[in-house]
């Protein structure tokens, strides 16, 4: 491609919305432009990028044995309601009539379309397995799109979805897919980890793990262990104490109850939190009890953890069975307990109590007494209040015992979620009828897994890992163009002929190029190059009366003066992987 017919307008400056580095970039180096917000249109370089990630979606997806289809952007309400999602997937679904009213909404995922197709056309154990998966736009309603390509209303997405006979065929098929997204991701260049995770809005009945890419603007928390394969998002993670609690039970507390002072209500004016509290009184947070009233659904709770410790709503709510969590308004707590909100504590409060394990471990601490101004010391559970709803309902803490081996603690990191596998097993097969005739011709219920990754996302997730002060830097297998190859001087007969010659060379051997011929300064040239990120870069200058050029890939930044010969035999080694 000839740069003076490229349609791209590179920024000196970064749009003031755009906060992530990969939204500046890609905005500044013309990848792509916005349209409204959390939509964009991919500029001819963006929309390269895209077809080279997509591609590498299908070749693993095909080499593990999914086949490609496509399916309707539009989907009707029904099928949404007949899986019971309509109602309660929330505002994100975006929501519409036709002319005749009928209600439809544009697909966030397809679950039900897929399922209602399997059903339709699969009736015999005979045509199974099958892993069906489709790369097309889907659509959010996020409340806040932001960060560019990595939360917008409407991207990218490529999501397969398994059918087998039995959970031993989706195990097998878990794990093609397992092992496929890493080689996707590998062949992005991507640092990633797979950590295990809560399955979230699409639900399921087995595990579910997601593809993380570390990188420190991402919203994800992922807690590792320091030395065995151990990683989780912070929302699924737990600690080796919590692990090993969870084999037992709470029913009396501490043992050495009886060396704890009795219970003492002291004056707490005006104070409300912990941080308060450890500075009025001087005790740790790690000695106090921390005590947080939610609504589930309809059931009311208190939820008490160690003042140094934050719940984990999805833990609580995993624990309820409940289908929404959300911690009571200070006028619910006030309404239901007739204490204000700062002074609730588990001794004497007549809702349910679930109790941390951690929190339950405590000897004494210090805890609300459940009236205005006045908190307890002396607190001992399983003494002063009862122990009959014990679990896990925190969040690991950096620095926990790893849950799955003895040596290692939890280190967190940050983390772009750029895939997620799920075993959803029959959550939609059996209320959408996807069912098959086994061997005896009895009728049995298809078990599903289910397989997304953002392909749009993707692009943003690689730039936050690669880049540079001066501008992006593209891994050689996704970059637009895998040379950039850039004469000083076009009026320079020499330098153009020279230019021309590498250029028709490359493009035989098949190698992508992007000839900058436009008549710019070399300043120019050289900040667009290195703003746009092609990973190598062969200059012609005036060393070319001598047979010289200088190469340089981009991520070294080292220029070398060397021949022609030679400058073309290390991009073909580069291209070629040797």
């Amino acid at each position: 491609m000839r740069q003076n017919q490229l349609m791209l307008s590179t920024l000196r400056e970064s749009p003031g919305d755009a906060e992530a580095i990969s939204h500046q970039l890609m905005l500044r180096a013309g990848y792509i432009r916005q349209v409204a917000a959390g939509i964009y249109t991919y500029m001819p370089l963006g929309r390269r990028v895209l077809r080279k990630v997509e591609e590498i979606v299908r070749e693993e997806m095909d080499r593990a044995g999914a086949q490609e289809l496509l399916m309707p952007a539009l989907q009707p309400a029904e099928l949404w309601k007949e899986s019971g999602r309509y109602g309660v997937y929330g505002p994100e679904l975006m929501r519409l009539q036709d002319r005749h009213e009928r209600e439809f909404a544009l697909g966030p995922t397809h679950e039900e379309v897929i399922t209602t197709l399997v059903r339709n056309e699969i009736s015999s154990y005979r045509r199974l397995p099958v892993t069906l998966y489709q790369i097309q736009t889907k659509f959010r309603d996020e409340r806040r799109p932001r960060f560019g390509l990595l939360r917008g209303r409407e991207f990218l997405m490529k999501d397969a979805y398994s059918f087998d006979t039995d959970w031993e065929g989706l195990d097998a098929s878990y794990q093609r897919m397992y092992k496929a997204y890493h080689r996707i991701f590998e062949r992005c260049g991507l640092n990633f980890r797979a950590v295990e995770a809560d399955a979230g809005a699409i639900g399921g009945e087995g595990g579910t793990h997601e593809f993380m890419a570390l990188a420190d603007i991402g919203e994800d928390t992922i807690a590792a262990c320091t030395c065995c394969g151990y990683a989780a998002n912070l929302e699924k993670a737990t600690s080796r104490a919590a692990a090993s609690e969870s084999v037992g039970s709470h029913t009396a507390g501490p043992s050495h109850s009886a060396s704890v002072p009795a219970i003492e209500k002291f004056h707490t004016p005006g104070i409300r939190t912990i941080d308060q509290l450890v500075q009025s009184v001087g005790a740790a947070a790690s000695d106090m009890l921390k005590t947080v009233v939610f609504v589930a659904d309809e059931q009311v709770v208190a939820v008490v953890v160690r003042g140094d410790h934050e719940i984990n709503e999805l833990k609580v709510k995993h624990y309820l069975g409940a289908e929404d969590i959300a911690i009571a308004d200070a006028e619910t707590v006030l309404r239901l307990t007739g204490v204000p909100t700062g002074f609730i504590g588990p001794v004497g409060l007549t809702l349910p109590v679930l109790v941390d394990y951690a929190a339950a471990e405590l000897t004494h601490g210090i805890a609300g007494a459940n009236e205005g101004d006045y908190h307890y010391r002396n607190v001992q559970p399983g003494r002063d209040f009862e122990l009959s709803r014990t679990g896990d309902f925190r969040n690991a803490a950096e620095g926990d015992g790893c849950p799955s081996c003895a040596e290692g603690t939890l280190q967190f990191y940050r983390g772009i979620e750029v895939g997620h596998v799920f075993k959803l097993g029959t959550k939609y097969s059996e209320k959408l009828g996807a069912q098959f005739l086994d061997s005896s011709g009895k009728s049995q219920t298809m078990i599903m897994g289910c397989y997304g990754i953002g392909v749009s996302r993707v692009l943003s997730a690689v730039v936050e890992q690669h880049y540079d002060a001066n501008g992006i830097i593209w891994p050689i297998g996704i970059a637009p163009y895998q040379v950039h190859l850039i004469p000083i001087a076009v009026k320079d007969e020499a330098q153009m002929q020279a230019a021309q010659q590498l250029y028709d060379r490359l493009l035989a051997e098949g190698v992508e190029v992007l000839l900058d011929d436009r008549d710019e300064r070399a300043g120019v040239k050289f900040k667009d190059a290195d703003l746009i990120g092609i990973p190598l870069r062969i200059v012609v200058g005036r060393d070319i009366a001598s047979g010289q050029v200088e190469y340089m890939e981009r991520r070294a930044g080292e220029k070398q003066a060397i021949g022609t010969e030679e400058a073309l035999e290390r991009v073909l080694a580069a291209v070629r992987g040797r």
